[in-house]
């Protein structure tokens, strides 16, 4: 459970078949997709980052501060591309 709001389920790969029909891409070596979310603060995107990290995840890029965002990536055990990010909307530039 990320919050009340968002669940993610992992399941190991014979499970996971089941609700495909088709191959199971090889995610460690093309990547397939980015599982974005949002957290609510900058400490959120640290603390879900560093969760995945500990748990065995590993960093896929530099965490980016954009001033009016913030993000963190990491790969999953299996490879799969993940980025937390917190948007500050009132600091965004106006265009």
């Amino acid at each position: 459970m990320i919050n009340d709001n968002t669940f993610v389920m992992l399941l190991v790969e014979s499970y996971f078949r089941t609700f495909i029909n088709k191959p199971v891409a090889d995610v460690a070596s093309a990547a397939g997709g980015i599982i974005a979310l949002s957290a609510d603060s900058r400490e959120h995107v640290d603390e879900l980052a560093d969760k995945a990290l500990s748990a065995g995840g590993k960093q896929s890029k530099d965490p980016a501060d954009h001033g009016f965002m913030y993000v963190r990536s990491f790969e999953d055990l299996d490879g799969h591309l993940w980025e937390i990010a917190y948007m500050d909307m009132s600091a965004m530039p106006q265009t």
